[in-house]
């Protein structure tokens, strides 16, 4: 939380001692209250307090600090959050505390390396986005909701079937596919001739419905009672749970089938708020979804550096159906949670992109630390042969280039944090990268550039276009804030690699792109992610001091405030590279 707080600025230590790189801080608080601690300036204006230096003094008595309940409630008045804001916020680390308590004790009882775990397993050993310090707060479950559904309890869920109305869907798909070969894909036929049975027992016509997967805890909290005119009327019909098993992904509302690998994983909208927003799935976006997998396919078909020489992975969303509510599409200003209750979205299996020896992580799992305090990622470099420096040439070489040519050459970028970006391994060596979830995170720029001239309409409205930096921000914010800040600061904890050698790495990879495509040279300067300073994102800002626990009709966005130094800029100073 310190360390987070003092990088987006809610909170700014005075320092009271300097031993070398390691400081001292006092942090003054209103009711007489002061923290002091310890901590080593980083790249990126960010911090590594040291957690066994937290002090807390009060009225002249000081204890070691390791309450964060105690330290938001001494912040508050500080700060200037508001009751309402705080109250909330205590129950998400609540909710938070007690899930990262589960993820300790299953640590310590593990057995099996958690780098032969399969993709989905592996999903949950996971702890949460790193940045946002309530990272787990999931309000809307309660703890057997918790204990069935949460990624970390990696409890097998089968999901629900319903009938809806066609008249009331939206059912869309890429060209190479259509409802009923869809369908027949996921359920078997002696399934589909039950619920036709049932349909045809109430006395409709089978031909009239399509079905779609629901998630039991969705169905009982918002279907149920919000379409309940809906049910009543036989435009929603629940059948019956399907034979597969699913296990949930980091974002909870994405399962991949673990009794078939090769089907489809499915994206439904779990109406819990978690990281800043409620976890549906947005009406017009999902209709949208298989035309947004068709342009950025379209674009990966004709190129021959992502095709042939990144060979770049991009699972679609080939198929998505959507069902609005009856009342609140017609309500102006509705709070979009209301908007995004019912529909699903059918992924391309990462299974069936795989070849030959490859295993699949998503990028998070670099991140994770075992109950003996090994890194995922050391483990993998020391099993791979290579040296540290090499490794993280390979891990640059593999995720960067492709998505530095699709903002450079069609000014158009991905979110790739450490979910949606998923590295394929061979021989625990990065070699290929895929990336995932197109829907929620394509975004194109707001230039007049000739490769975005012919977006269709309808894409237009619902991508959202950008100026150059906040285009930039898209990897700078998305990767390098999100994700490789805290990759480097671990492998200089755990293999002595300093930052200033994984950023001078990244840098490489960029500047070799650059020489390797010259043609492009204007769109570097028009998109420069070597710049010295990039505006400051902030995500715990956001919930604490800006937007706070609103119900509009909109999904929050990160709040703007201040300037980030950029690395890539200072490892390019002779000063900072000799340091």
């Amino acid at each position: 939380m310190i360390s987070e707080f003092m990088y987006e600025d809610i909170i700014s230590p005075d320092v009271i001692q300097s031993e070398g790189k390691k400081k001292t801080y006092s942090l003054e608080l209103k009711g007489g209250i002061r923290y002091t601690f310890e901590a080593k300036k980083r790249l990126f204006d960010s911090f590594d307090v040291l957690p066994e230096s937290i002090e807390r003094e009060e009225a002249g008595r000081k204890i070691p600090a390791a309450n964060p309940i105690q330290f938001l409630l001494d912040l508050q008045p500080t700060i200037g959050m508001s009751g309402e804001t705080t109250g909330h916020l205590i129950r998400e680390y609540h909710h938070t505390l007690l899930a990262d308590a589960h993820i300790l004790a299953k640590k310590q009882n593990r057995q099996k390396e958690v780098v032969d775990l399969d993709y989905a397993e592996l999903e949950g050993e996971m702890e949460g986005h790193p940045w946002i310090t309530y990272n787990k707060g999931r309000i809307g479950f309660g703890y057997e909701d918790y204990r069935s559904y949460a990624p970390e309890q990696q409890q097998p869920v089968r999901l629900g079937w319903i009938a809806v109305h066609r008249e009331k869907t939206d059912f869309h798909a890429v060209r190479s596919v259509d409802y009923d070969s869809l369908i027949r894909g996921e359920l078997e036929e002696e399934t589909l001739d039950r619920f036709r049975g049932r349909l045809e027992e109430q006395g409709l016509n089978p031909d009239d419905y399509r079905f779609i997967p629901v998630h039991r805890w969705q169905w009982d909290r918002c279907i149920l009672p919000l379409f309940a005119e809906d049910i009543a009327n036989k435009d929603i019909v629940y059948l019956e749970e399907g034979k597969d098993s699913y296990l949930p992904q980091q974002s909870i509302r994405t399962f991949v089938n673990t009794s078939h690998k090769e089907k489809h994983h499915v994206k439904l909208p779990m109406s819990i708020l978690n990281t800043l927003v409620y976890r549906g799935l947005p009406g017009e976006r999902t209709v949208l979804a298989p035309k947004i997998t068709e342009y950025i396919k379209g674009i990966w078909e004709k190129d021959e550096f992502l095709r042939d020489e990144c060979r770049v992975v991009l699972p679609g969303e080939i198929a998505s159906l959507n069902y609005d509510h009856p009342y609140y599409t017609r309500l102006p200003g509705a709070p979009y949670q209301y908007l995004e209750m019912l529909g699903c979205i059918w992924r391309e299996s990462i299974y069936t992109y795989m070849e030959e020896g490859e295993q699949p992580i998503t990028l998070a799992a670099l991140l994770h630390v075992d109950g003996n305090g090994k890194s995922f990622i050391s483990k993998l470099i020391q099993r791979s042969g290579l040296s540290v420096d090499e490794w993280v040439k390979r891990l640059s070489d593999v995720i960067l280039p492709p998505l530095l040519h699709f903002l450079y050459r069609y000014g158009v970028v991905f979110s790739p944090h450490g979910q949606n970006t998923i590295l394929v391994l061979k021989n625990d060596i990065p070699h290929r990268l895929a990336v995932k979830d197109f829907v929620d995170d394509v975004n194109v720029s707001d230039q007049p550039l000739p490769e975005l001239r012919n977006l269709s309409e309808d894409l237009k409205q619902v991508l959202r276009s950008e100026p150059p930096e906040g285009l930039c921000q898209f990897i700078f914010t998305g990767l390098f804030i999100c994700h490789f800040r805290y990759l480097s600061g671990l492998l200089e904890k755990e293999e002595g690699y300093s930052e200033i050698a994984f950023w001078t790495q990244v840098r490489k990879t960029i500047l070799r792109y650059q020489e390797e495509h010259p043609e492009l040279r204007e769109r570097f300067e028009l998109f420069d992610l070597l710049r010295p300073r990039f505006t400051k994102l902030c995500l715990n800002r956001n919930r604490m001091l800006d937007y706070g626990y609103g119900d509009d009709d909109d999904r929050p966005h990160a709040s703007e405030y201040g300037k980030v130094t950029n690395a890539l800029a200072e490892v390019a100073d002779s000063k900072v590279a000799s340091s």
